[in-house]
């Protein structure tokens, strides 16, 4: 194709797009002489543009672009009380009018004052007297391009909704996964699954009650409900007795701690190798991004068993040793096993449960937490009555 052929066919194209946003197109003209204004609207009208705003006192033109939200402004840069290039330079400096294409209407020649304009924002010159050839297609044009830019943000609009869409339906699933997981875990020893979601709600308000933001919220309430993920290792004959274990039997127990944090954590790069040969599918899945709310389960399945004298297992930590969220969950979990009925015994009033972790202040539990956790003594009792078992 040559030059001129696609300059022409370039041509045909923007004179198209301009000719189908004429009905359209808004242009709000600005000039101190009614009379140019006039001539300006007429040379327009006889292409097909319809829709004119106009006014003869510069005062009145930043409120009436505002106002208008034109396609289009024709503004003369000669006239009293304010000129037009420091009503151009006040439309540039105004998000809302950033990007509405201007042409500058002048009888000035002078090279200086167009460079200004230029630098200042305007997108075209016209000469005066107006002659009619110039005046349409470079209005045309300057339309076509705004249409342009006006689809393009229609689209990016468009696509924001779609993305915040999609995002909220992976971060649905995700939740959906992540609470699977869970009670997958807790069917072993609790048929409802209740109690992996009354932790997270626990924890939640627990963290609410320290102060921290919705970000770190919604994080941990869905971190905790993964605390004992690692029962999944523990067979049925010690979950389900009814009676106190035994020492060997409670050793037992205490591996799902551990474990829990073997099934959470990200794998090594030598078991990441052997996934990738074992299966083409172990590369995509393993191409997922760093989780946060699995590096946070990771912790708390290991150490919500900790204890704040240093007395809990696996690991033995004391005090603010044990990662915070680790001594949330521990509130949040002994306080739901003590108020929900269990094979080896009844469900406790809350206030006995608040009386017995009482007395453990200190010992098992961060006593500025515990205290945080009593404040909540209103939501808690919510949290029961919304997510009680089935007797």
């Amino acid at each position: 194709m040559s030059t001129a052929t696609a300059t022409s066919t370039t041509a045909a194209y923007l004179q198209s797009i301009g000719n189908c946003a004429m009905p359209y197109a808004r242009i709000v003209v600005i000039d101190d002489e009614p009379v140019n204004i006039k001539v300006v609207q007429r040379l327009l009208q006889i292409e097909g543009y319809e829709n004119f705003v106009s006014t003869s006192d510069a005062r009145e033109a930043l409120a009436l672009v505002r106002g208008e939200s034109p396609d289009l402004v024709l503004l003369d840069l000669m006239m009293p009380h304010i000129s037009g290039l420091e009503i151009l330079a006040a439309l540039r400096a105004d998000i809302n009018t950033l990007h509405t294409p201007v042409i500058v209407l002048t009888a000035s020649t002078d090279r200086e004052t167009r460079i200004e304009a230029l630098s200042t924002g305007a997108n075209d010159f016209l000469n005066k007297p107006i002659d009619p050839s110039e005046l349409v297609p470079r209005v045309a044009n300057l339309l076509a391009l705004k249409r342009q830019q006006d689809i393009l943000e229609d689209y990016s609009r468009q696509l924001e909704v779609a993305v915040r869409e999609r995002t909220a339906e992976l971060e649905a699933s995700r939740r959906d996964i992540l609470h699977c997981l869970a009670r997958a875990a807790e069917f072993r020893d609790d048929d409802t699954g209740h109690h992996v979601l009354r932790v997270g709600r626990y924890a939640r308000l627990l963290a609410d009650a320290l102060g921290y933001d919705e970000e770190y919220l919604d994080l941990i309430e869905q971190a905790a409900q993964l605390h004992d993920v690692g029962k999944i290792g523990i067979g049925d004959d010690i979950l389900k007795k009814p009676g106190r274990l035994t020492e060997d039997e409670f050793e037992c127990m205490r591996r799902h701690s551990s474990l829990g944090k073997r099934v959470l954590q990200r794998m090594s790069p030598q078991e990441e190798i052997a996934l990738r040969h074992h299966a083409d599918i172990g590369a995509k899945v393993l191409g997922v991004s760093n989780s946060p709310v699995l590096d946070m389960a990771t912790r708390i399945a290991l150490t919500h068993h900790e204890w704040w004298n240093g007395r809990g297992y696996p690991l033995g930590l004391e005090g603010e040793d044990i990662p915070i969220e680790g001594r949330i969950t521990a509130v949040a979990d002994v306080f739901d096993a003590l108020s929900t009925r269990r094979c080896y015994k009844e469900a406790f009033p809350i206030s006995k449960c608040f009386e017995i972790m009482e007395a453990e202040r200190g010992t098992h539990f961060d006593p500025a937490l515990l205290d945080a956790f009593f404040t909540k003594r209103a939501e808690i009792l919510e949290v029961q009555m919304r997510y009680a078992d089935e007797v």
